[in-house]
């Protein structure tokens, strides 16, 4: 089993850019998710902020490792409307039983936006271990890569790191 795989789902490409840091800093493998319903040549705020404030799952497709195989799963997703996109929200509910460790890394439009992290552990079922929230500006700016390479630096394989409370929730 390895250690750890990165999940992202992104809309903007700064969740994708956030992966492939910590992939390309700690060689975690990455695992995509894609929304079947999103179409390039017709973008749209509507469909997917009505599915977020819905909680509507949307049908995805997955490229990458299986989440089973892997001891820790890092989850990368932006927020919309203040909820987990469709998108994600579906690759969560599918492999809940596989995810018994979870890291978070919240991509928000402000500083106003809500964290993923209690809708991500209602979903699973649990509390995440450790979790990141970044503002866009902050990922565009300069401060951004410091503080992605010391989320994944706190999650090397000789950390130590246990389920955090604030949801409430029961750890794994």
């Amino acid at each position: 089993m390895d250690s750890m795989l990165v999940v992202v789902y992104s809309e903007t490409g700064l969740a994708r850019d956030v992966a492939r840091q910590l992939n390309a800093e700690h060689g975690w493998p990455v695992g995509e998710i894609h929304d079947l319903r999103s179409h390039p040549e017709t973008p749209g705020v509507l469909r997917p902020l009505l599915d977020s404030l819905l909680h509507r799952d949307a049908p995805i497709a997955y490229q990458g490792p299986e989440p089973g195989d892997f001891r820790t799963i890092v989850i990368v997703t932006p927020m919309l409307a203040g909820h987990v996109p469709a998108a994600m929200r579906a690759f969560l509910s599918h492999h809940r039983e596989q995810m018994r460790r979870v890291a978070i890394v919240s991509i928000l439009k402000s500083e106003d936006a809500v964290s993923a992290v209690p809708e991500v552990a209602q979903l699973l079922g649990h509390a995440p271990i450790h979790n990141a929230t970044f503002t866009a500006s902050e990922l565009e700016g300069e401060g951004g890569a410091g503080r992605v390479r010391a989320f994944g630096d706190f999650l090397q394989p000789r950390s130590t790191a246990v389920q955090c409370s604030e949801t409430g929730l029961s750890a794994a």
